[in-house]
């Protein structure tokens, strides 16, 4: 893809498009595309995590470490979300199902981004607040829901 094309890419991808143009064109220019094989797999549970993927193409399954739990991707999705800001192992194992390319985009190029555009660093920290806070009141709300059904 071109550079524009992969900007107009990202701006689509939910946690990230709402950086800007401008920050989306460094990870765009910085970024590196992989190419798979149906079979093939990205990364492996338990695996260091350095950064995130974007799916642009393909599908991949995950499958989760703890509980064997699988989930199918496809283009937009963001893998490793949480390593693009700090140090942590992947949580599960990614397998590409058919032909699949996905937009590798390192921990250190990430944050040089943040630290060049804060404006982007601010819309970045409000959407993971709001996702916090909803997730927060969801666990809340099974809280209240396991304590109102617990056996007296």
């Amino acid at each position: 893809m071109a550079i524009d094309d992969d900007i107009a890419f990202l701006e689509r991808v939910p946690t990230i498009g709402p950086l800007g143009r401008a920050a989306l064109r460094i990870l765009a220019i910085g970024a590196e595309t992989r190419h798979l094989n149906a079979g093939d797999v990205l990364f492996s549970a338990g695996e260091a995590a350095d950064g995130g993927y974007v799916v642009q193409a393909g599908r991949l399954s995950l499958q989760a470490a703890e509980d064997g739990n699988e989930l199918t991707v496809g283009p937009g999705t963001l893998l490793g979300e949480v390593a693009l800001f700090a140090e942590t192992t992947r949580t599960a194992t990614a397998t590409a199902l058919e032909p699949a390319a996905v937009l590798c985009i390192s921990r250190p190029l990430f944050i040089r981004m943040l630290d060049s555009f804060p404006d982007a660093a601010r819309k970045l920290r409000e959407t993971l607040a709001g996702r916090l806070d909803l997730a927060t009141r969801e666990i809340a709300n099974v809280g209240a829901f396991l304590d109102a059904h617990e056996p007296k």
